[in-house]
């Protein structure tokens, strides 16, 4: 597929083609730019002129802030400053300017632009522009500098064994990341902007003879439709170029470790970076990766199958532990043993709530001291939210006001809840949901919510990739990496679907036995 830029709507469009052309008169170039950044005091203007007087003039412009001074002042105006012209360069302002450009500006990155929308552009990214008296044109020269976060542990994904790196604000940075873990010249590394004011960069980040040609081109097709004036992170562009927009499960996948987006594009799937944000988005994106973790390929793989077992029954128990206690403890208690019915009939008495009425109490209560924890500072936060429950629990069953065994049910439900932090909004309005169903039609409730799950589940795609890929197959190759993980020397292909186009990863062989 030919490299291909998201064309801007027509709204900007317009706005980009209404500058008339650039005048060769230095001063008027300069004041049509003051004009446009009319009341920005970043705004920096520098005439200079070299040795041979007024006859070589040149103007410097720059935002305060974005720029490396440095390199402002050793890589363009000492040069500058210092060349000697010939005379036949005097005569021709354009030669002069191709001289300038060729043996000069002492930086790597030097474009010419004769436009006024490419001077903006170069302006309002970081970059000086360079103008010469006599010379429609400029040089657009790439001193961008200014602070960025160092590369630091992901917070949202922390690991006990594993590469420590994780994506920062600055995208070459983040390109960077991934070109010293994939030095193969397949990689692709395709550049655009999105948003028609911020000018955002979007980096495409692929591997030619591994992605599938649709998938690279739908996901183009989608990001040619973002009309949104400004892009300050990729759940911006998550939530528009995903398959199911009103369904809670993410059909995007998103991390900010470097190691999980090149495992992702070493099967075959399409990154996107974004200027400004350490996360980055991955597609297609099925259901299984929900439960997989980058600790999950460093560690034997018997303990990581072990790990994901226990992540699948947890986000199975967050949403059913609820639903299920209040099923058989209001509608089917024949179905209870006696001993512990009498103790939870014991636990309930003078308490003046329905069973269901306690559960989105004490539900509502722990989802309120888990996003205060998550918000208050680090070091507070945590100790706010377990003491937190721990008191208001106790409080809240010695003054009757629910029972222990629910207090019980909330605290086993918060838990496996926290097992699969990317399922952690799909399963609280799934549990709702369950909730709802069972509170009005008791177990058949509870399993129409559940069937009703399924289906759901089903009929999500990702991006033409089905959501559930991978699961309910009894082929051996299409669960090696699912709900268990088999150990490297088994796991010869790529997912189906998404590497169809190369799956094999290596000759299929096993690892000959050591006496």
């Amino acid at each position: 597929m030919k490299n291909k830029q998201p064309a801007l709507n027509s709204e900007a469009a317009g706005t980009l083609s209404a500058h008339p052309p650039l005048s060769p008169s230095l001063e008027e170039t300069v004041d049509r730019l003051r004009k446009i950044f009319n009341n920005d005091g970043t705004l920096r203007v520098r005439i200079i002129e070299n040795s041979q007087g007024a006859s070589v003039r040149c103007g410097l412009i720059y935002v305060d802030g974005m720029v490396d001074r440095n390199l402002i002042q050793t890589g363009i105006i000492k040069p500058v400053l210092a060349y000697q012209p010939a005379e036949e360069e005097h005569r021709d302002p354009k030669v002069l300017m191709e001289r300038i450009r060729l043996t000069v500006i002492d930086t790597p990155d030097v474009m010419v632009s004769e436009e006024m929308d490419g001077l903006i552009g170069a302006v309002v990214s970081g970059k000086a522009v360079l103008l010469l008296e006599g010379y429609a044109g400029g040089l657009l020269i790439n001193v961008q500098g200014w602070d960025s976060r160092a590369i630091e542990e992901p917070t949202t994904e922390k690991t006990v064994r594993g590469p420590r790196e994780g994506f920062t604000e600055s995208l070459l940075v983040n390109l960077t990341l991934i070109r010293r873990r994939v030095r193969d010249p397949d990689l692709k590394f395709e550049f655009t902007e999105i948003g028609t004011r911020s000018k955002t960069q979007t980096c495409i980040c692929y591997m030619g003879s591994l992605a599938s040609p649709d998938i690279i081109k739908e996901l183009y097709d989608r990001l040619e439709k973002v009309e949104l004036d400004l892009i300050l992170d990729t759940g911006y562009l998550s939530e528009l170029i995903r398959d199911e927009p009103y369904s809670p499960f993410e059909t995007v996948g998103s991390t900010e470790r470097p190691d999980t987006i090149v495992s992702k594009i070493m099967e075959g799937r399409v990154a996107v970076l974004v200027e400004g944000t350490p996360f980055a988005l991955t597609v297609p994106y099925v259901f299984v990766e929900n439960f997989q973790a980058s600790e999950d390929y460093y560690i034997n793989y018997y303990f990581a199958s072990f790990n994901r077992v226990l992540r699948v029954l947890g986000a199975f128990m967050s949403i059913s532990i609820p639903a299920a206690y209040i099923a058989l403890v209001t509608y089917a208690q024949e179905m209870v043993p006696t001993l512990l019915l009498l103790s939870i009939a014991t636990a309930r008495q003078s308490v003046p709530f329905p069973t269901i009425v306690e559960a989105l109490l004490m539900l509502t209560i722990f989802e309120v001291l888990r996003e205060a924890g998550a918000r208050i500072p680090t070091s507070i936060g945590q100790a706010v939210s377990i003491v937190g429950a721990l008191v208001l629990g106790q409080a809240a069953v010695d003054a009757r006001i629910v029972s222990a065994p629910m207090v019980i049910v909330v605290g086993l439900t918060g838990i496996t809840t926290l097992l699969n932090p990317r399922l952690t909004g799909p399963l609280i309005i799934a549990r709702l949901v369950l909730l709802g169903t069972t509170f009005f039609l008791g177990l058949y409730g509870y399993f129409f919510g559940l069937l009703g799950l399924v289906i759901h589940l089903m009929s999500l795609r990702s991006f033409g990739v089905s959501y559930m890929l991978g699961v309910g197959s009894i082929r051996p190759q299409d669960i090696k990496d699912t709900t268990v993980r088999a150990p490297w020397w088994d796991m010869n292909l790529r997912p189906a679907v998404i590497g169809m186009r190369n799956r094999r990863r290596k000759p299929a062989k096993r690892p000959a036995k050591r006496s």
